[in-house]
């Protein structure tokens, strides 16, 4: 098992509709890419993170240049932004 971790800065105000855009994409994510196992959405006072599961670091990595995240979630959570995401990859033990 293996994780991929998108910290995001988004002010209070934008989450709704960040959440909107987790929520959008998050079927077509378990169903299209590869390796694909689960997504969590984890809201704290600070920031905004999403959780991916995925079944090896190597697919974790390669979602990050899919036309669905290039293209598609960061077009969309671009403008809600107020600093550059934090991107992780980790393997689970």
């Amino acid at each position: 098992m293996a994780y991929l971790q998108i910290t995001l800065k988004i002010d209070p105000a934008h989450r709704p509709a960040a959440a909107g855009v987790y929520e959008k994409y998050k079927a077509e994510f378990l169903t299209t890419i590869v390796g694909a196992q689960s997504k969590t959405l984890l809201i704290r006072d600070e920031d905004v993170q999403v959780l991916h599961g995925f079944d090896t670091a190597r697919n974790a990595a390669a979602y990050l240049g899919s036309a669905l995240f290039t293209r598609d979630v960061v077009n969309a959570l671009k403008p809600l932004l107020a600093d550059a995401p934090d991107v992780r990859v980790y393997d689970a033990a």
